[in-house]
């Protein structure tokens, strides 16, 4: 490949990659063409992006970004993976289809989240995090709970003395 060539390659994967800080790699090699089809049509609905990379040139795009530790030291091809609401959801996903029958080369290699570089085991760990809007649901429940059980505590008494009054006022 000239180098022309892949001075052109590398700004298209830098363009593509610009502002992606949370990636991950995962593994599409030996994978059927339908099933590869359905595998990206499925991350597309959830706006999550792959793509198969030349990892010596991915490593010259990255230089100087937060997904520069993912690609070091890879030699060959990867499919880099990334998008979603967030990391969390993104490693979900992937451990999601990873763990289904008819995507079976499908699985995580590693990962880059906020510049530190991530393992398989590491993409497994945070598949069971909660996700971002799992993190909001529980914080807003947590900042909810001492109003709710003021108002029930207040509330309660009141309900018990007007129940009370009318079985008096039926009897």
């Amino acid at each position: 490949m000239s180098k022309y060539l892949k001075n052109l390659i590398t700004d298209e994967l830098r363009n593509r990659l610009d502002g992606v800080s949370d990636a991950l790699l995962v593994d599409v090699i030996g994978m059927e063409a339908n099933a590869n089809v359905e595998l990206r049509k499925s991350l597309r609905e959830k706006n999550i992006r792959l793509m198969v990379v030349k990892n010596s040139l991915a490593s010259r795009a990255s230089e100087g970004t937060a997904l520069a530790t993912v690609f070091e030291g890879g030699s060959g091809t990867s499919a880099v993976v990334w998008g979603g609401e967030d990391v969390v959801s993104l490693a979900k996903e992937v451990m999601r289809f990873a763990e289904q029958e008819e995507y079976k080369p499908f699985a995580p290699k590693g990962g880059v989240m906020d510049g530190e570089k991530l393992s398989k085991e590491d993409v497994a760990a945070i598949s069971k995090w909660p996700s971002r809007s799992e993190q909001l649901s529980l914080l807003v429940g947590q900042i909810l709970a001492p109003g709710a059980n003021l108002s029930a505590q207040l509330l309660g008494p009141g309900a018990q003395v007007a129940s009370q009054i009318k079985q008096k006022s039926e009897d």
